[in-house]
């Protein structure tokens, strides 16, 4: 039984790592990390619940790319990522296919974002993913691709700029590093439930008891992608929790942490190097399922009556 509960927990890990690259310096303990995992797995499989729901809404009986995309169409910033990152996917492996091995290491993740040559654009631009509920999609006639960048602009402008956000955090996370620990937060943002690990994945969030049909890679990726996206959200908000906690702290014993300034030989670790606690991944998935205001606001015209879902972190 113990062999099975050891075995139960395989991305410890994989889950340190992007818990450091999300703004955790320390070293989780077990309980921790083993809980996200817990999360990350219920998160997996209500995904693919969801998705094989609404592939049976369309008659289909696989799982589509949209279909996953369509349950995160609320989170414009995390859609544009997603949306990138499938698109730099698609150029690398035409590119592989056409005999140009030179992109065989290329990120696939937001650092796809930083390039801005000429070439890197057009690619960019071939491999655009469409989503069929968008606005164009409601007119017989398409515009001409010409406009099509303007008019791009200005609706992911939103997105767009969460996501230069995320890049402007993680160069300042990085700005005083060594070169030793840059290489490391390097090889950190590589972290995945999924990449050269597709067998395990499945196994793991059994997959082949959620639906009837084996899923495309891209399905599994997108899925990895996601996995990514929800333990940086939890650890970016425990961090706040952490954070606040600390700070309610230090105002009710101000004397205290005055005296822990001054170190001895046989003093404990400082106060300000704690690690993210089981409590505050607890409390930070509690506010991230915490029910939207305009669901909130339904219950005056039903009565009440309000179907929760768990929501897509």
């Amino acid at each position: 039984m113990a062999e099975k509960e050891k075995d139960k927990y395989k991305y410890k890990v994989e889950i340190q790592q992007m818990m450091f690259v999300s703004g955790e310096t320390n070293d989780p303990p077990t309980e921790t990390t083993s809980l996200i995992e817990d999360i990350v797995r219920a998160q997996v499989v209500e995904i693919l619940l969801q998705g094989t729901a609404l592939a049976l809404k369309r008659g289909a009986r696989s799982v589509a790319t949209e279909d996953l995309i369509f349950l995160i169409r609320h989170d414009k910033a995390k859609v544009n990522r997603l949306r990138t990152y499938l698109s730099w996917k698609d150029v690398r492996k035409n590119a592989r296919d056409e005999g140009g091995g030179g992109v065989e290491g290329a990120e696939l993740l937001e650092d796809s974002n930083i390039m801005s040559s000429e070439a890197s654009k057009k690619m960019y631009k071939k491999s655009k993913i469409r989503l069929p509920w968008e606005l164009q999609f409601m007119f017989s006639e398409q515009p001409l691709e010409e406009n099509e960048d303007e008019n791009e602009d200005e609706s992911e402008l939103e997105a767009n700029m969460a996501t230069i956000q995320r890049l402007k955090t993680a160069d300042d996370r990085t700005r005083d590093m060594t070169k030793e620990e840059y290489v490391h937060w390097s090889e950190c943002r590589q972290a995945s439930f999924t990449f050269r690990k597709g067998k395990r994945f499945r196994e793991w969030a059994g997959i082949q008891y959620l639906t009837d049909s084996k899923p495309h890679d891209d399905i599994v990726d997108i899925l990895g992608f996601l996995t990514f996206e929800i333990v940086a959200n939890l650890t970016e908000e425990a961090l706040k929790i952490k954070e606040l906690e600390e700070e309610l702290e230090s105002r009710n014993g101000k004397t205290n942490k005055k005296r822990k300034r001054e170190h001895h030989l046989f003093d404990g670790p400082d106060e300000d190097q704690r690690p993210i606690l089981a409590r505050h991944i607890q409390e930070a998935y509690r506010r991230l399922q915490a029910a939207r205001n305009k669901n909130r606001a339904i219950r005056n015209y039903t009565g009440g009556l309000v179907n929760f879902r768990t929501q897509i972190i």
